[in-house]
């Protein structure tokens, strides 16, 4: 189900210039490194979700579908340190989560699907975020 997502977005966040958190869960290890051809060490926090976020000082934002949430085309470049939160492609982000965050970023969609999976998802809205795209 996991399949070489992770380890894709990590190669994403590498080639951004971010870091890439992810959840204390047993299946995540092998998923990240499923994916990553990463030559050199990768930058990955090992977190416990909810508290984390709680915690932090920077700009939050999530990657979901919501009626205030920022289209990706007008999204600016990130001018202070941002996290970028993405959820389960069927379910979204958690509930408890979204109350976490500053602001929406909404990927539009023109064909039949509602979503993009966590690897193709994240590296869009990281390469504009960082000013690459």
């Amino acid at each position: 189900m996991h399949g070489v997502n992770l380890g894709t977005l990590l190669r994403t966040c590498d080639a951004a210039g971010a870091c890439l958190a992810v959840p204390r869960l047993p299946w995540v290890p092998e998923a990240l490194a499923r994916g990553n051809t990463l030559r050199a060490g990768a930058c990955v926090h090992w977190v416990d979700p909810l508290p984390w976020l709680a915690s932090r000082r920077d700009r939050v934002l999530g990657v979901e579908l919501a009626e205030n949430a920022i289209r990706l085309a007008d999204l600016p470049m990130a001018r202070e340190p941002t996290v970028v939160v993405l959820g389960h492609e069927a379910t979204g982000i958690p509930g408890e989560a979204l109350d976490l965050l500053d602001a929406v970023v909404e990927i539009p969609m023109i064909g039949t699907g509602a979503s993009l999976n966590v690897a193709v998802a994240g590296s869009l809205v990281l390469y504009k975020l960082a000013g690459l795209a």
